[in-house]
């Protein structure tokens, strides 16, 4: 027995274990419990900045040491010359380094160094540069690092252009760096702009202009540079056909810049002596600076979104002094005015007639598909034609199936509706779990269609009946629309954005799960409301109703609301202008 090495149990491994933790523990509370007192008593000096080296160096996220280590660096500089500041916060530079070794995604350590890079005297952009490119070498998608860098190359003014060619390098390296292929869409629009003149040529920026910046809003990029862009992501796509990045990616290169903003319809009702606004974007009109002026005179009018619950939206409207234009042998000039963006919008009133407007359609504003070029077109088509056969190999792969969809709308929304209608089918079969957003994504693309054609037809009938509908969108383009037909369709509700339809005089929706119709709310023109086989089962669900003034016919017949005990007699009290009710 003598002379052998005793072993040590798991209890007494664990009872030592737990004894140096303990330690730890205690030296770590007693550094912390120091620091703390002396930044209550307003110490800032040498000691103060080791104590809370010391924490951190052990956990990097302890967001008051890194303010109190700000205040302890803000007070040296107070009392060294530059050089010394210089050497503090190299050696603050060495710390971090440390810090972010012991956790390469700490929120603290990468603020804390953006903080003190911003402060160095005489900082060393390249080396910083230099930190991200490890960093990035180690974790692709360490979003810290991301952060820090487009920080660093804002403020060192990198060439865009350089900035493009690290994404090609990373995205050479690995397909899947989202990354690289989010931050290259935000790259390609400053260094491949589309041009304001059709066609769209690239052009090279002149050499006296100064760079773009990486961190600008995105733009249109030229078509030339995006048929390169669509022979790049094939090669990803095709390469792991179930990695995401690239179709993400894929997407964006076939989507549209944001809208223009502009005031893209304004509507002057004679009855009503009421104006209707359309942006092309939701607004304050009460803080963007609206002006209207009749016949020359600016009026001083109130502002009001077509709904309660908003505060910004597409559709403003509102009511003109009385008398001002209700004489109809009188001929009127309407012009609004949106100073903020100093863009304005007329509107002729003639003799004889009720109303009028001034609209750009959305054909008009490319809203739902772009005129295509000869050389656009062919590419797509050829795209289009790849993913297919990609489909072919990969029967189930979702992101396939969507770019086909994505890409049959860009080049022919209307002409491909059968087939967009059957991958959608695929796809909710495919993807069971997102069935309900590929339902959504499917009831935007009908309604866009269909405002197409209602456009091409040039009617104010917008019909929208059995298409599997499960939601409303692009409601502010309906604004002119005197009848709606969304009858056999699966909708659960009339959001309030249903009230931008300020033209409405019919609407139809039998035979959907309707509960809900808050959206239906002073519509100065609505006279007949068809609601057979719905789900309204309240008396407070037709509450809205009785804001319509014009409202003559209602139909509630198969709602669980037409059992109710004297339900007539109440509704008669609710709507009294309704003279035709079916229960």
């Amino acid at each position: 027995m003598h002379g052998r090495v005793k072993i040590k149990t798991t209890a007494q491994q664990e009872e030592e274990k737990r004894k140096e933790r303990e330690k730890k523990l205690k030296i770590y509370v007693a550094a912390r419990d120091a620091c703390f007192s002396k930044r209550s008593e307003g110490v800032w000096d040498d000691e103060a900045l080791q104590l809370t080296q010391q924490l951190l160096s052990s956990n990097p996220d302890f967001a008051t040491l890194w303010n109190y280590r700000r205040e302890i660096l803000m007070h040296l500089e107070t009392v060294k010359d530059e050089d010394e500041v210089q050497k503090i916060y190299e050696a603050e530079l060495l710390f971090l380094e440390s810090c972010l070794k012991v956790n390469p995604k700490s929120y603290g350590s990468w603020h804390h160094r953006g903080w003190v890079s911003a402060r160095l005297p005489r900082p060393d952009w390249a080396r910083e540069l230099s930190l991200c490119d490890r960093c990035l070498s180690l974790d692709d998608r360490n979003f810290h690092c991301w952060d820090y860098r487009r920080m660093v190359v804002k403020i060192s003014g990198v060439p865009v252009d350089q900035e493009l060619a690290f994404t090609d390098r990373l995205i050479g390296s690995n397909f899947s760096n989202y990354s690289s292929w989010h931050y290259r869409s935000t790259l390609l629009p400053l260094l491949h702009p589309e041009s304001p003149e059709p066609p769209s040529p690239c052009h090279e920026p002149p050499q006296t202009s100064p760079p773009p910046s990486p961190q600008t809003h995105s733009h249109r990029v030229c078509e030339e540079q995006l048929l390169k862009e669509y022979e790049l992501v094939q090669n990803a796509f095709f390469t792991d056909p179930n990695d995401q990045s690239a179709w993400f990616y894929y997407r964006w290169l076939l989507g549209r810049a944001e809208r223009e903003e502009m005031i893209s319809c304004v509507y002057v009702s004679r009855d009503e002596e009421r104006v209707a606004v359309a942006f092309s974007r939701p607004v304050n009109a009460q803080s963007v600076g609206l002006l209207l002026v009749l016949d020359g005179q600016p009026q001083r009018v109130e502002w009001r979104s077509v709904h309660p619950r908003f505060k910004h939206s597409p559709v403003w409207i509102c009511d003109l002094p009385p008398g001002t234009i209700n004489d109809i042998s009188n001929e009127h000039n309407l012009t609004v005015h949106w100073t903020e963006k100093h863009t304005h919008r007329d509107c002729a009133l003639y003799t004889g007639r009720t109303e009028s407007w001034c609209r750009d359609s959305a054909t008009d504003q490319e809203l739902f598909r772009s005129e295509l070029s000869v050389e656009k077109t062919s590419v797509l088509q050829s795209e289009l034609q790849s993913v297919n056969q990609l489909q072919e190999l990969e029967p189930l792969n979702k992101w396939c199936l969507l770019t086909i969809i994505l890409l049959m709308r860009a080049l022919d929304p209307l002409g491909y509706e059968k087939e967009t209608l059957a991958h959608f089918q695929t796809l909710k079969e495919v993807d069971s779990m997102r069935s309900a957003y590929y339902s959504d994504l499917c009831s935007k693309f009908m309604i866009e269609n269909t405002i197409l054609k209602m456009e091409y037809a040039e009617v104010r009938v917008f019909s929208i009946s059995d298409k599997n509908l499960t939601t409303l969108c692009h409601l502010d383009q309906l604004l002119l629309v005197t009848h709606i037909n969304l009858s056999s369709n699966q909708l659960q509700q009339l959001p309030p954005q249903f009230a931008m339809l300020q033209c409405l005089e019919v609407l139809e929706a039998d035979n959907n799960s309707i509960e809900n119709l808050e959206g239906v709310y002073h519509l100065p023109k609505l006279e007949e409301v068809l609601l057979k086989n719905n789900k309204i089962s309240t008396l407070a669900d037709l509450q809205p109703l009785a804001s319509c003034p014009k409202l003559k016919r209602l139909d509630l017949r198969g709602n669980p609301v037409a059992q109710t005990p004297n339900v007539e007699s109440e509704l008669v009290e609710l709507l009294p202008s309704v003279t035709d009710l079916l229960l």
